[in-house]
């Protein structure tokens, strides 16, 4: 399980894991246990938010897993329906509090629009009002590094057209069968790492014929092929899970895609996300 001894530097000079523990849908009672087991496992970056309402038991679980705090890299999100300097900076401090802890590695904004506006209105202002904040919190010492979240490249724009501090990371939503190509590539033109959310696309990419095909011929998984899909694609990979034995598999990709299988994969259009369409990230908008 090398992988998790890979970093990415980013533009700041902070070394970010390459593979990480995503804790989204980790109840707040079990979070603690989560990273405790990720972090035993050698996982050292782990990914959280404000909306996933769990902060509080990631940080019981950063304290007390064991390993120094410079040792492990902390991301949280900053709630998408926040646009306002004062709320954000609010928020920031509210974050560092429900964690317990005196820093984190980084800190998003979760989304360009409030999610029940999801790639609705304009809120350009509110979101350079959000950065300012993040940019202050970052020049103060408590947050390592700042970054955005399922921003397009006009909301990146946005940001760069005011900003003292280019954003470090965009998380976004990739996997094999919707990889946005364009959107990588603008963001790696600016220095801009991406972070990949869901790499098994919410777990519907299970059923796809050709990816399990695939995934036999590498003898992996196909969640191990998704998984090492989005790390050859040069991006920060964030598995979701609670389950240890899944973490030790979602870790197990030292294999090497071929050429022509990694083409094969990101011309691979698979955006069905079952029930889970609801959420505004997998609604297609």
């Amino acid at each position: 399980m090398s992988t998790l001894n890979d970093t990415y530097t980013l533009t700041n000079g902070v070394r970010i894991p390459k593979l990480g523990l995503g804790t989204w849908f980790i109840d707040d009672d079990k979070a603690a246990q989560a990273v405790r087991d990720a972090v035993q496992i050698g996982y050292r970056n782990i990914d959280t938010a404000q909306a996933y309402g769990n902060e509080r038991g990631v940080g019981e679980g950063v304290r007390t897993a064991g390993v120094p705090r410079p040792d492990l890299f902390v991301s949280t999100k900053l709630a998408a329906e926040i646009k306002e300097y004062d709320a954000a900076v609010a928020a920031i401090d509210g974050s560092l509090e429900a964690m317990g802890l005196d820093y984190v590695d980084l800190m998003l904004i979760h989304s360009p629009q409030p999610w029940d506006d999801f790639r609705g209105g304009d809120y350009a202002e509110g979101n350079r009002e959000a950065w300012r904040a993040l940019e202050e919190a970052h020049k103060a010492g408590k947050i390592r590094s700042i970054g955005v979240s399922n921003f397009q490249q006009s909301d990146l724009e946005n940001i760069l057209a005011g900003a003292t501090v280019t954003p470090h990371v965009n998380q976004l939503l990739v996997h094999a069968g919707n990889t946005p190509g364009e959107l990588i590539a603008f963001c790696e033109s600016k220095g801009i790492l991406v972070e990949s959310y869901s790499p098994i696309a919410h777990g519907e990419i299970l059923t796809n014929v050709d990816m399990a095909a695939m995934a036999e011929r590498y003898g992996v998984s196909v969640p191990q092929l998704c998984i090492r899909y989005t790390l050859q694609l040069g991006t920060v990979s964030l598995p979701k899970t609670a389950n240890p034995e899944h973490m030790r598999a979602n870790a197990e990709v030292d294999f090497e895609i071929s050429d022509a299988d990694m083409a094969a994969l990101r011309d691979l259009d698979a955006r069905d996300y079952g029930e889970n369409a609801a959420f505004p990230v997998y609604s297609g908008r």
